[in-house]
């Protein structure tokens, strides 16, 4: 029978208990340096949070950018951004809101279009979205809702399958995975909107499934290993779960580098927000979640 290939050996010995130090060293790094950047550079809310409006147009030819963008900024509607994404004749151009009421949101628009139309004859209009203040404000609120009442659903689901100091450890891990993603959309100044939201939820997901493999790897040591050392157990545990780990983060980021090789500039925040997560997240389940079992005082005889 052939078998398959191992990248990592099924009796590893790392001591992973041991390094936590430098773990949390890091993980105080990321976490911290997060905070400070959303204080101080902010978040580059998209228009699903700020308000204002997107137009999808494909034109007949690749555009010069740097002109057209000093065209539309020269109508003095606030700082229009253009993007290109997918084909290079494809444009994404985004006007903050304007002061008023429906009818100056809807004439903004219409200068735009004029602008194209003169531009471009053959302009063809794909997509047109507005969004007001009110309803950014909103999405901003029911976002942080969303990001609250998961972590809070992961921390009960983990309590009552396993015990309240493993629903803790995992709560601390992803609060670390969440800030650290935040962070790094501020940081890379990428837009943050709705589709950036469901990255970090993605990365929680993630980052709490790999957690309960490695838990419940934990508890069936703990019970096997009564009476070793706690940090040797959590070493024993982490270790026969590593090559699963170490699988699962690297064919899931080869997946991710062939969409953000070829997936477009549509999607390329969103991947590599998921790329960097998914990163973090494993480092918070082996050097976050498990090692902070050490300072909780668990039931060994379950």
């Amino acid at each position: 029978m052939i078998k398959g290939l191992r990248f990592i050996p099924d009796d590893t010995k790392f001591d992973f208990i041991g390094h936590s130090f430098w773990a949390y060293v890091l993980s105080a790094i990321i976490v911290f340096g997060s905070f400070a950047l959303v204080a101080t550079k902010g978040l580059n809310f998209g228009i699903d949070f700020t308000g204002g409006t997107l137009i999808e147009v494909r034109v007949p030819e690749a555009p010069d950018l740097s002109a057209l963008r000093a065209e539309l900024n020269n109508l003095d509607l606030g700082d229009i951004s253009l993007q290109e994404f997918g084909d290079p004749t494809d444009i994404l151009i985004r006007l903050p809101q304007q002061d008023g009421d429906e009818t100056v949101q809807h004439a903004a628009i219409e200068s735009v279009r004029t602008t194209l139309d003169a531009r471009y004859p053959d302009v063809e209009y794909r997509r047109t979205e507005f969004v007001g203040p009110q309803v950014g404000e909103e999405l901003k609120l029911k976002g942080l809702y969303a990001i609250l009442f998961s972590m809070m659903g992961i921390m009960a689901y983990i309590w009552v399958r396993f015990e309240w100091q493993f629903g803790v450890a995992s709560l601390v891990a992803l609060f670390h995975d969440i800030i650290g993603t935040i962070g790094f959309f501020s940081l890379t100044g990428m837009t943050f909107d709705l589709t950036s939201l469901a990255a970090v939820l993605m990365v929680a997901g993630y980052s709490v499934n790999d957690t309960v493999v490695i838990f419940d790897r934990i508890r069936e040591m703990l019970v096997k290993y009564r009476k070793k050392p706690m940090d040797e157990v959590l070493n024993i545990a982490i270790n026969s779960t590593l090559s699963r780990t170490v699988m699962t983060g690297l064919t899931t980021l080869l997946a991710l580098a062939a969409l953000w090789a070829f997936g477009g500039e549509v999607i390329r925040g969103f991947v590599l927000s998921l790329i960097f997560g998914i990163l973090i997240g494993t480092h918070s389940s082996i050097f976050v979640a498990a090692p902070l079992l050490m300072y909780m005082k668990i039931n060994r005889t379950a």
